[in-house]
């Protein structure tokens, strides 16, 4: 007989390759965005070569986002949607970096200001699974390399459904699944050895590193991710890879 209480269930989900509770994994990912906060920036760009900013310009384009609407920018993290969505909606319009993580916030808060960036801006500290936000609120919603550490994606996409207007989009960028075989291998052997390297030589990191390259093998790959877009409502469900499939950037439209 469980010695949990009664209704109690023990879930489980991934913490990269590792099985934890869902209650655990939360409290994991948040380890490990607040070991990374302050040289997030850097490392995306020593990761990526810089072509994380090529994926997010795109993600702008992509969202027909325009002065006076609302946006949100969940797993903003350090901001440079929120920056960039800043500039769009002007002084009639705002932009809600969210994360669940704190020292994120704060990083991204610190870097706005810093950069004259705030008037227009809403810091909140939220759970993409539950929004604190009225329902048909949002003419915009991004999620940048963000659902990946959500434990249930499901509920995140029905709740990011709901706070968009209709005609609201939904632009979802994340790493995925590269089609090309011998691109697949060099991605691999990247991933699971200079990743955890340069975590290790910059901020001093590995284990950190490590659950990102894995995380990103857990992560549903591009048909599957569509998929869960229809079922959360979304229609005109599509993705475009970009770096052979490296990253993928999902789109839906609420009806």
């Amino acid at each position: 007989m469980s010695s949990k209480a009664d209704g109690a269930t023990d879930k489980t989900t991934h913490f990269g390759y590792q099985t934890v509770n869902v209650e655990e994994k939360a409290e994991r990912v948040a380890d490990v965005f607040h070991s990374v906060a302050s040289k997030y920036d850097l490392m995306n760009d020593l990761m990526s070569g810089g072509v994380h900013r090529i994926w997010k310009k795109f993600t702008i384009e992509l969202s027909g986002v325009r002065a006076g609407n609302r946006v949100l920018d969940i797993a903003g993290g350090t901001g440079d949607l929120t920056a960039k969505f800043s500039r769009i909606v002007g002084e009639q319009g705002q932009v809600v970096l969210a994360d669940i993580n704190d020292s994120m916030l704060k990083v991204g808060r610190d870097k706005l200001i810093d950069h004259g960036i705030a008037g227009n801006v809403q810091f909140t500290q939220a759970d993409a699974q539950y929004l604190p936000f009225p329902d048909n609120y949002f003419d915009c919603i991004t999620i940048a390399f963000g659902l990946r550490n959500v434990t249930d994606k499901d509920l995140a996409l029905a709740s990011m459904f709901r706070v968009l207007k209709p005609g609201g989009r939904l632009l979802v960028l994340e790493f995925s699944k590269p089609k090309n075989t011998l691109l697949k291998k060099a991605y691999d052997a990247y991933s699971f050895t200079m990743l955890p390297l340069m975590g290790k030589l910059i901020t001093n990191d590995a284990d950190s590193y490590r659950y990102l390259a894995e995380s990103i093998r857990m992560h549903p790959d591009q048909e599957t991710l569509k998929g869960m877009m229809k079922t959360a409502g979304f229609s005109e469900a599509k993705y475009y890879n970009m770096t052979g499939g490296v990253v993928a950037l999902h789109k839906g439209i609420k009806a």
